[in-house]
């Protein structure tokens, strides 16, 4: 997909109307997690759908836009591009039709269709969604707010990805900085740090920041006070195939240890 970014097209007067029909996206979002906590990842992808076109089926606009929502970061799992980038379309699609795009709930799903259009290889498309959320986030949210650290990370991706390490850097930092000050952390902080590990590697294998930031990954992985659950699971097998690929075959087959135990008792 290729798409010319203009501002103006998603910044309209936001539609305050009610639907006059909508679905429960509280509980649809409590039995989501439900299904991720018990590793149950395929049948999450076809709940969100039959909700999604649940909403859609009512004229509920605002629910089909969470489920897409949802759906996109579920695309992303299972690494489905042609229904993600299909869900990125319709996504902005809704968002221009009603004008949420300087609206907080707006930009937040920009930026889930634009860490969607990375995760598939559209960065340069993704990086002016990326910076217009940014612009929405400053105008509206505490500057440590959690949702500054997803921004920052997704976009260092994207920045990554064109060869911007520099920039790349910056914002992987200033994700950590944020998510250092937040309850339970530690799980996205070693993502991002084993995404550092991976950047420094791509520019030199030899440069000692790779195992300073792959020893702090794992110092908050291995951190007691994290729960074992199903969310550690998840993250934990982000980090799993850095550390072996870097060389770190003990903490990866550690990891593996844990994360089998995790889906053994789910």
């Amino acid at each position: 997909m290729r798409c010319c970014f203009d501002a103006s097209e998603y910044t309209g007067v936001p539609d305050t109307e009610p639907c006059a029909r909508t679905i429960d996206v509280p509980a649809a979002i409590r039995a989501l997690d439900a299904l991720y906590a018990a590793s149950r990842e395929s049948e999450a992808q076809s709940f969100l759908e039959g909700k999604r076109a649940e909403a859609a089926g009512i004229g509920d606009w605002r629910g089909e836009l969470s489920m897409l929502s949802e759906l996109l970061g579920q695309y992303r799992r299972s690494m489905d591009a042609e229904k993600g980038l299909a869900a990125v379309s319709d996504a902005l699609a809704i968002i221009k039709a009603h004008g949420m795009g300087r609206t907080v709930s707006g930009a937040t799903v920009l930026l889930n269709a634009a860490t969607t259009m990375g995760c598939f290889g559209e960065d340069e498309d993704a990086l002016p969604f990326f910076r217009h959320v940014s612009r929405v986030y400053a105008d509206n949210l505490d500057p440590g707010d959690y949702r500054f650290a997803g921004l920052y990370n997704n976009m260092a991706q994207s920045l990554v990805a064109v060869g911007d390490l520099e920039g790349a850097e910056r914002m992987f930092r200033a994700a950590i900085a944020i998510m250092e000050k937040l309850p339970g952390g530690q799980n996205e902080i070693a993502v991002t740090l084993c995404s550092m590990a991976e950047m420094f590697d791509r520019a030199d294998p030899e440069d000692p920041r790779i195992a300073d930031c792959l020893e702090q990954a794992w110092a908050a992985l291995d951190d007691p006070a994290l729960p074992r659950d199903g969310y550690y699971a998840f993250m934990a097998s982000k980090c799993l195939p850095v550390f072996d690929r870097l060389g770190f075959f003990l903490y990866a087959a550690d990891l593996k240890e844990r994360i089998g135990e995790i889906h053994a008792r789910t």
